[in-house]
């Protein structure tokens, strides 16, 4: 059974939701919203520590200079670290199923989820650096390093926050 499927069949009706007619959908709606997110991210994710997994294993690793071999390592700790956050919603639903406390759980998950987006905006960056760093120069690699840190730190970071202080 699909995640999406395990944490929706915990969810009570509509019928019994104390809430508003439609509360009980709408937090169903904003938990199927959430799963979806989820998704993206955490197949990011997997993808990316994969890739960083073969890498290592690959001839040329071992020709990379120690400077490199470090940005590899940090770099794969944290799309590590990204990975188990955003799987972590998950995991721990499987383990409280079912669900008593939706509204907590919709809010931890969400945290959880954000809290993988900095480990993640750190291993791209890097990963960039790597990459164009051995593809082309190492001065092109920092360039499209900083690159994906400004893209990044525009749509993923500055302008949603300024959206929720904004209200």
């Amino acid at each position: 059974m699909s995640i999406r499927g395990d944490i929706m069949d915990a969810l009570p009706t509509p019928m019994h939701d104390e809430d508003a007619p439609h509360g009980g959908q709408m937090a169903r709606s904003e938990l199927d919203e959430l799963l979806q997110k989820q998704r993206i991210l955490l197949q990011g994710s997997q993808v990316l520590t994969a890739f960083l997994v073969i890498l290592f294993f690959q001839q040329g690793f071992t020709k990379i200079d120690q400077g490199e071999k470090s940005i590899y390592l940090i770099t794969f700790i944290c799309a590590l670290v990204s990975l188990i956050l955003f799987a972590a919603p998950a995991a721990q639903h499987r383990l409280e199923r079912p669900l008593r406390d939706r509204a907590r759980f919709k809010r931890e998950a969400t945290h959880t989820l954000i809290a993988g987006l900095a480990p993640l905006s750190v291993a791209l960056i890097l990963v960039a650096k790597l990459i164009v760093g051995e593809v082309v120069d190492q001065r092109a690699g920092t360039s499209t390093a900083a690159g994906v840190g400004l893209i990044l730190g525009v749509l993923w970071w500055a302008l949603p926050l300024a959206r929720k202080v904004k209200g």
